[in-house]
């Protein structure tokens, strides 16, 4: 199995930048495509952005893009969530996601990861 954790999570005031990392087990990690999710109490899981399992190709979400940057380390067994420009509407516990190459549900669902970290609040002022 593969197992994520989540940090670099914290409270930022609007127009601030925080980055947070997954630390991925497992050595298949390089093998997996990675997303990152959001979730704002009482609202439905949301997503942000999923990467390549190479670290090619990100799909960001409009609400995100040229904002967020998302980047993955297979040398490192890490994926990035660069954040920059944040509003108070990105308040939600952020989630990053792991999808292995035999899951073929959309990758901007939460059907298409099989793997979930615990979750990191980013809480943003206005």
């Amino acid at each position: 199995q593969v197992q994520l954790v989540e940090s670099g999570g914290g409270l930022v005031q609007a127009g601030g930048s925080l980055r947070l990392s997954c630390a991925a087990s497992g050595r298949t990690f390089s093998g997996y495509a990675m997303g990152w999710f959001r979730q704002a109490p009482g609202k439905e899981r949301e997503f942000v952005v999923a990467i390549s399992a190479s670290g090619s190709n990100p799909y960001y979400a409009d609400s995100v893009k040229g904002r967020f940057t998302i980047s993955k380390d297979n040398a490192k067994n890490t994926v990035y969530l660069q954040m920059n420009s944040l509003k108070p509407e990105d308040t939600a516990v952020y989630y990053c996601a792991a999808r292995p190459p035999y899951n073929h549900y959309p990758a901007v669902r939460p059907a298409g990861y099989n793997y979930w970290g615990q979750g990191t609040q980013v809480t943003v002022s206005s």
